[in-house]
């Protein structure tokens, strides 16, 4: 199961290379597709598809964590889920569980300004066809599919109060994490230094 196990030269990833255009590709087709079908998307026979993607995300994290922990990476300075795109995937499934507003309000700029961006510029070691590469992809892709789901087809939409909303929920936190950096040594947020 070597797609599943540790590093290796066979899945070095590049930016921008082959399967980075296809990954792209998907992306922005799936993106259309909920625009172009948003009136049909407003029904509520799509409540069990979200809990269906709710639950996919749960579990290809958890996933994640027990390939972190077989392959003897999973430490406190990079491993806790901490970092935005975290974040964003806990209040996407958050949001697809309750459908809360205010959730939405914060996910729509962690996933536009945060998800999207490691979808286009991805800090990834791993290659297609391994197991790292569909996680990162599909977990961050998720997160602006959702989002773009919830605004088109369900009617949600950020508003000046939900700028202040964001910024007091990542200041809840920015102590939280600059406390978790200095005692792990860890770089979460990129706040000590931009990712290599």
């Amino acid at each position: 199961m070597e797609w599943f196990g540790r590093s290796s030269k066979s899945f070095d990833f590049a930016m921008f290379s082959a399967s980075h255009f296809v990954i792209l590709a998907i992306f922005f087709i799936i993106s259309v597709i909920i625009f172009l079908n948003r009136k049909k998307l407003k029904s509520e026979k799509w409540r069990k598809a979200e809990i269906g993607a709710a639950i996919s995300l749960i579990v290809i994290e958890i996933t994640y964590h027990i390939w972190m922990i077989v392959n003897h990476s999973w430490t406190l300075k990079h491993s806790l889920p901490l970092e935005l795109c975290n974040i964003s995937l806990i209040l996407c499934v958050l949001l697809l569980l309750t459908r809360k507003k205010i959730i939405f309000e914060i996910l729509f700029f962690t996933a536009v300004l945060g998800a999207s961006q490691a979808v286009f510029t991805p800090a990834l070691n791993y290659d297609f066809p391994h197991f790292r590469f569909f996680h990162f992809f599909y977990a961050h892709m998720m997160v602006v599919w959702v989002t773009l789901y919830y605004m088109w087809a369900k009617g949600y939409h950020p508003t000046f109060f939900s700028v202040l909303k964001l910024i007091v929920f990542l200041n809840i936190l920015l102590p939280l994490i600059l406390f978790v950096n200095k005692a792990t040594g860890g770089n979460y947020w990129f706040l000590r230094h931009k990712p290599e």
